[in-house]
């Protein structure tokens, strides 16, 4: 880190640090001193929180989740400096400040980094191409994004290590008017070129995680800031798609990515919905596998949308309507003891020429989250 990134960071952190409140208090509740790794059933009420995120911040948006009692929120700083791609600890702290004018708590953030975005779309595609010597200067921008969020007071960092970026093969028609994003394995072309990473076996693109878990680890340790990586979205056969083997596609494949690096720091963004995805049979499946990651306190943040089918033929439901029972998932996640954020993520949108559907259903989703978190932190 250079001499004047060191200056600017340290000297907004002192500045940030004494004016971290009450709602930075309760976005870091559920952060783990140390791994756990057995815990039985809890019996006491959910701690979990309802939670959103967003790209553009502003007032407006602000309110608009106000309304819908939201507490806590993943969002992006607005970086100041063309040249610089990390956000600043005084930009973090202006971010974190007007959240909490809005009563929520920032949780998270992300960085323009790592987006789950096509690699031949991205911008700063070094890491996951391992393009050196590029790629040691993004992972050092990560590294002071992570330094960043540190001195500012936000506790986590959200990231996604994909080269293909979010894969579908076209849209279902839903319930009323809505439209479903869809993936049928079967339905989608099997002869597109290959990106511009080229093929990625399994063994290179753990060299990858590898290199960069390597790095920004010891980073996340040292300043306690958890980075929470999304799984890829969705799994791909073994063969793979593209010439990319999806190796974060799998149960499996997160535990090895968990096991690169043992941290209480480092864990997942854990999107309920891409792991239903995974899965044979995600009626049945998806709960075993929330305790398997949750008990261990892997689960820094979850997308909490559903799914109606199984892996290589799916469709993105509303909530109430999909393959997994929301009522029993939410349950373990109390029996878990997880107290991060539940957020609605890829909500359904509606046929051309209805306006505001995305802020409807994503409105629809927020009171169905809130009346489940609701019944759950008052059991007995």
């Amino acid at each position: 880190m250079d001499r004047r990134t060191f200056f600017s960071l340290s000297g907004a952190g002192a500045a940030a640090l004494t004016a971290q409140g009450s709602l930075v208090a309760a976005a870091r509740q559920d952060r783990p001193a140390a791994p756990a790794t057995t815990a039985g059933p809890s019996s006491q009420p959910l701690k979990a929180r309802l939670g959103h995120q967003m790209h553009e911040v502003n007032e407006s948006n602000l309110s608009f989740l106000a309304r819908y009692r939201v507490e806590g929120i993943c969002a992006s700083a607005t970086i100041t400096d063309p040249s610089r791609i990390y956000a600043s600890a005084e930009e973090m702290v202006r971010l974190r400040e007007m959240v909490e004018k809005h009563g929520m708590a920032l949780d998270m953030t992300d960085s323009v980094l790592l987006q789950s975005t096509l690699i031949d779309e991205e911008r700063h595609p070094s890491i996951m191409l391992a393009q050196s010597p590029q790629r040691d200067r993004d992972i050092e921008a990560f590294q002071n994004h992570i330094r960043a969020a540190a001195a500012a007071g936000v506790p986590g960092v959200k990231y996604n290590m994909s080269i293909l970026g979010v894969v579908r093969s076209g849209t279902t028609p839903g319930r009323g008017d809505a439209l479903y994003s869809t993936w049928r394995l079967k339905d989608a072309p099997h002869d597109q070129p290959l990106t511009r990473a080229g093929h990625v076996d399994a063994d290179a693109a753990w060299e990858r995680i590898t290199y960069f878990l390597e790095h920004v680890v010891p980073v996340a340790n040292e300043y306690k800031v958890r980075i929470a990586c999304h799984p890829q979205d969705p799994g791909m056969p073994p063969e793979g798609y593209r010439g990319v083997d999806r190796v974060l596609g799998t149960v499996e494949g997160l535990e090895k990515f968990l096991s690169i690096q043992e941290s209480p720091y480092h864990g997942l963004n854990f999107c309920q919905g891409t792991v239903s995805e995974d899965l044979e049979d995600p009626g049945t499946q998806i709960f075993d596998v929330i305790r398997r990651f949750g008990r261990r306190k892997k689960i820094f943040n979850v997308h909490f949308r559903n799914i109606r089918g199984h892996r290589n033929d799916f469709m993105e439901v509303f909530p109430d309507e999909g393959s997994v029972d929301f009522v029993k998932a939410i349950k373990v996640y109390r029996e878990i003891g997880y107290g991060g954020l539940l957020m609605p993520d890829h909500v359904p949108k509606a046929a051309a020429g209805v306006q505001g559907s995305e802020l409807q259903n994503f409105a629809f989703a927020f009171g169905f989250i809130r009346g489940l978190i609701e019944s759950e932190r008052h059991v007995a």
